[in-house]
């Protein structure tokens, strides 16, 4: 039994996690000089691998689709946590960070996870192949969280600029929450079967059925390691925060694009989950774990920052510029044409990850 945990102890997986919260323990608050840095982003890197690990370990033990869920709810309750934490320190700077943050998930996720993913799936299999009921239920959920949150502030008049007045912040949050809990309803229940993989001739299949699922035990030690790995993530994506914005400040970008930093390094597990799954022929799990992440990114931040606003001072802008705009409008319309033969080729990844590219270098050089 020693001999055992010692085993357990010494497997990466599990130190790792570890020492990043003991990392960020100990710099938190702080003002880091440059090597400091260095390490602290090394134990970033390597907490984001192992909360990967154990997403695959518990979501292998749960099965799909609510293997998903586990690592899009996790990641997305530890952003909101960092989001509302930036925003009660940050001063005016702060006021558009929900927005950035939540629409850089977005273009992230249906644009970088799921091009990403169908790319790979059609390089391994000439076609990558998705159940489009499930699928595109979620993009129209995402679309439809994404504008009533973020396209419908910039055109309302109740309050100077693109915000919110308070009673319609509280229909946005509570519409995000009804959305997103019917979702998880309808993944999870009677329509299960949509958001599990296909093969070619559309016949549904087990995600892990060539393997035996780990022990409860293991499962639910991978489940708390994953929180404190996604935990670790976080915070140190925070720690690392202020090199970062000096390092935007010195670029001479603007300061939204710490947002759409923080939004790399926060989806980095998802991101990789969801590579590996394609390399499986499991597109439907990628496909899942990206519009999931953005589903739950809106649904549970807009939420959240409502509540936060109570006591927040200063407007809350929440309404997109023209040029994210046109590049969320894109976004829909593209995917959804991807979506609707549930058969997707390298072509359709390509074009998902052109449209990422566009919004980086457009958030880099408005």
């Amino acid at each position: 039994m020693a001999a055992s945990l010692r085993s357990r102890l010494t497997d990466w997986t599990v130190s790792v996690p570890l020492l990043a919260v003991v990392t960020l323990l100990l710099t938190w608050g702080r003002e880091l000089p440059g090597p400091v840095v260095v390490v602290v982003a090394a134990f970033l890197a390597g907490a984001v691998l192992a909360a990967v690990h154990h997403a695959e370990v518990v979501a292998h033990r749960v099965g799909e689709p609510y293997g998903s869920l586990v690592l899009a709810v996790a990641v997305t309750v530890i952003e909101v946590a960092l989001i509302v934490t930036l925003m009660i320190s940050g001063g005016e700077k702060a006021q558009s960070l929900a927005r950035d943050t939540v629409f850089a998930a977005v273009m992230i996720t249906c644009n970088g996870i799921l091009g990403l993913s169908l790319l790979i799936g059609a390089l391994r299999r000439r076609v990558a192949v998705f159940n489009s009921e499930g699928t595109g239920g979620a993009l129209a959920t995402v679309a439809t969280l994404a504008a009533l949150s973020l396209v419908v502030p910039t055109f309302t008049t109740s309050r100077p600029g693109p915000q919110f007045s308070p009673a319609q912040l509280a229909f946005a949050a509570v519409a995000s929450l009804a959305l997103y809990g019917l979702f998880v309803m309808v993944q999870t229940g009677r329509h299960r079967d949509y958001f599990l993989p296909v093969t070619n001739d559309g016949r549904v299949v087990d995600a892990d059925g060539h393997a035996a699922p780990p022990s409860n035990r293991a499962a639910l030690l991978s489940l708390g390691l994953l929180l404190v790995a996604l935990v670790a993530v976080v915070g140190d994506a925070k720690t690392v925060s202020p090199a970062i914005e000096s390092a935007v400040a010195g670029a001479n970008l603007p300061q939204s694009f710490v947002g759409v930093v923080i939004a790399l390094l926060v989806l980095l597990p998802e991101t990789i989950a969801a590579a590996r799954a394609a390399r499986r022929d499991r597109v439907q799990i990628s496909l899942n774990l990206a519009l999931g992440s953005a589903m739950a990114s809106i649904g549970l931040t807009i939420p959240a920052i409502a509540l936060a606003s109570i006591w927040l001072e200063g407007p809350l802008l929440l309404g997109l510029g023209g040029t994210q705009l046109t590049l969320l409008a894109l976004t829909v319309v593209t995917g959804v044409l991807t979506v609707v033969p549930g058969r997707a080729t390298v072509l359709q990844g390509g074009v998902h990850l052109v449209l990422l590219a566009a919004f980086v270098v457009l958030a880099a050089s408005p």
